[in-house]
């Protein structure tokens, strides 16, 4: 009864995990298109930077009360994270100003089998027909939902390309580094959030200026928009968190997977906060298609088989070959 009971308890502690994403991320989005869209504040890598830094207040406040422990994280390590982390923010900026909306959706939806790939061969993971059939299916309803026009020129590819690559790898940097250096979700936000939030507030600032053509300084700040930047930051601190929560308790690649399920609940707030004129049947098709294709992936994926580390090494000995079984049968616990 015991493994049960701890089953149900991982279950419940990964649906509240993904439920805390979720409603952070999709709460974020809304509030980011009210302050852009109505206030004209169109400062996105600036406003990211603000979003570390208060995620870096609140690291810090935790490790001043005790809530976390002093870790290590060598700097190379973390050099490679901001890295990849900065080229993500600054590559989706970039990719959307220069892309049309039906590329910079593909684009986004190519994470998913650049991610496969990246466990494929770093983590030597298996998947099983199952498995890869569920995930085109919600690839597929999510492009019916968002993809419209399908434009491209060199330097947007270029740009998604890059934008693509620098994401999936910041997300698997997540779990690996978790691993490698058995940091918890808060040990490694301390780590990196100090370091995203001086290097965006540098960097951002002449970004926008390059994309808006708008210098932030030069913005007319007032009681509302200035409420509306501390919301935007204060959820934003619970994006970041649930984000490494989550890769950390699933993978990278079932992250993307139920992180579309954002993309669906975006278009439903959208429709319901900012008109319902882009509400039509294709939308509604690519909707139900999607959210099939999640709960499919779901089940196909924690099934035996489904999701799983190939062993690496030939069997040459009655003990060894029974220790090949064993590991080859055992599941890594993230999906």
């Amino acid at each position: 009864m015991a493994p049960t009971n701890k089953a149900e308890r991982k279950a419940v502690v990964d649906v509240a995990a993904w439920m805390f994403n979720v409603v952070t991320s999709v709460g974020v989005i809304i509030v980011n298109k009210a302050l852009m869209a109505t206030y004209g504040f169109s400062y996105a890598t600036t406003l990211t930077g603000l979003h570390f830094a208060t995620t870096t207040l609140m690291t810090t406040a935790l490790r001043w009360f005790g809530f976390i422990q002093s870790s290590h994280l060598p700097l190379s390590e973390l050099l490679k994270f901001i890295l990849f982390a900065n080229f993500s923010i600054v590559g989706m900026n970039v990719s959307l100003m220069w892309n049309s909306v039906g590329f910079y959706q593909i684009a986004k939806l190519s994470m998913i089998p650049v991610s496969c790939f990246l466990e494929v061969v770093m983590d030597k993971i298996r998947y099983s027909r199952d498995t890869k059939l569920s995930i085109a299916v919600v690839l597929l309803g999510v492009g019916v939902c968002t993809v419209t026009d399908l434009s491209i020129n060199t330097q947007g590819f270029i740009a998604a390309f890059i934008a693509v690559w620098s994401t999936s790898l910041q997300q698997y940097y997540v779990l690996h580094l978790q691993r490698r250096y058995n940091l918890s979700s808060f040990n490694l936000l301390g780590h990196t959030a100090p370091a995203q939030a001086g290097t965006l507030l540098l960097l951002g600032p002449f970004l926008d200026y390059w994309l808006a053509n708008k210098r932030v300084d030069a913005y007319n700040y007032n009681l509302v928009s200035l409420m509306f930047i501390i919301l935007s930051c204060t959820i934003a601190v619970g994006t970041n968190l649930s984000q490494f929560i989550c890769i950390g308790r699933f993978t990278a690649v079932s992250f993307q997977v139920l992180g579309h399920m954002k993309t669906i609940l975006v278009l439903i707030m959208g429709f319901f906060f900012f008109g319902k004129e882009g509400l039509n049947l294709h939308v509604v098709l690519g909707m139900i298609i999607a959210v099939a294709g999640m709960i499919w992936y779901g089940n196909a994926s924690s099934k035996p088989g489904g999701k799983e580390r190939r062993s690496l090494s030939l069997p040459t000995s009655r003990q060894q070959k029974h220790a090949s079984f064993s590991d080859s049968n055992e599941h890594d616990g993230n999906v």
